[in-house]
């Protein structure tokens, strides 16, 4: 009877101008740059059954994932906040790149039967996501320099042509969205969150373009990527606070965030508001509840194909 191959597994540091690798199969570790030409080269020299994990950083893993991913090498993209927690679990001292490659190398080695194999989103999500994020800070940056500028009388002619002219490039940025949703055909998904109450252009766009980010199993799996899923930590009887996990895009939580602001003025949804706060919560626990229960429905309607039928406004219960 044939001995079963065991796969080589790969940890990788990834930084901006280079990748630090550690192998299962060698105490050695390896140096390459974080370029194509030397990645490509790195991915011809690995055997069959390889298996490649590396943290998610920004944008400087993407080549590394895309020439990976191409040439048919399984790869697992780690969560940088689940690993520095297994870094404290496990005693490690050092955060050095080699560490963190050594590091990599273990996790997947132990955890490597709850990890799912990455898949590489549309080439527009990343392009939908960057207008977004740029859009964001745009309007930061404007908001900042007229409130910066507002007790200077005698700029404020000056101020208000910057301003207007940083409108005229988020309006820009707003039409390149709209024409890269229609490019894909996303557009009828983004038109059915828009039906939702509360729900405005920006986050339709930027919910529709996250559900075509992968196939998601459920609403719980759709919500959990956006980070708005709660973190629970109870002991015996104590009960611990709950937060986010903020694991996905804060600009789509904001966007979430202000549409569950506008949705508590409808009557749609202002008795469900009304009914969160007289459950105990505060203000922006009920924002985030309600901007959570938005995301449930846009998922509903986007994996069904469905339009949204508008109910009945729910009535406010006070707790008793």
């Amino acid at each position: 009877m044939a001995k079963p191959i065991t796969p080589v597994m790969v940890g990788v540091d990834v930084s901006k101008a280079e990748l630090v690798i550690a192998r299962s199969d060698s105490k050695d570790l390896k140096r390459i740059a974080n370029t194509a030409q030397a990645i490509g080269g790195w991915l011809k020299t690995l055997a069959g059954r390889t298996k490649i994990a590396l943290e998610a950083t920004g944008t400087y893993h993407r080549t590394l994932a895309t020439l990976a991913h191409q040439a048919g090498v399984e790869l697992y993209l780690l969560d940088g906040y689940r690993l520095n927690r297994y870094r404290d679990g496990v005693g490690s001292r050092a955060k050095t790149d080699p560490a963190d490659a050594r590091l990599i190398l273990r996790y997947l080695s132990k955890e490597l039967s709850d990890l799912k194999p990455w898949v590489p989103p549309h080439d527009a999500f990343y392009r939908i996501q960057s207008l977004l994020r740029r859009r964001a800070s745009l309007v930061h940056t404007r908001i900042a320099l007229t409130q910066s500028l507002d007790d200077m009388p005698d700029l404020k002619s000056a101020s208000k042509r910057l301003s207007n002219n940083i409108k005229d490039i988020e309006r820009l940025i707003e039409r390149r969205l709209k024409e890269a949703m229609a490019e894909v055909g996303w557009q009828s998904d983004a038109q059915r969150c828009k039906a939702i109450e509360g729900i405005g252009d920006l986050t339709s766009v930027a919910l529709a373009n996250t559900f075509h980010r992968g196939e998601f199993k459920n609403s719980d799996a759709f919500v959990a990527y956006l980070g708005m899923d709660v973190r629970v930590r109870d002991s015996g009887k104590q009960v611990g606070r709950r937060k986010l996990t903020k694991k996905g895009d804060p600009e789509l939580r904001r966007l979430l965030y202000n549409a569950a602001m506008s949705a508590r003025r409808t009557k749609a949804w202002s008795g469900l508001y009304e009914t969160y706060l007289s459950q105990g919560l505060k203000t922006t626990q009920a924002l985030v509840k309600l901007g959570r229960k938005l995301a449930r429905i846009a998922f509903a309607l986007m994996k069904n194909q469905s339009m949204y039928r508008p109910k009945m406004p729910v009535k406010c219960c006070a707790a008793p």
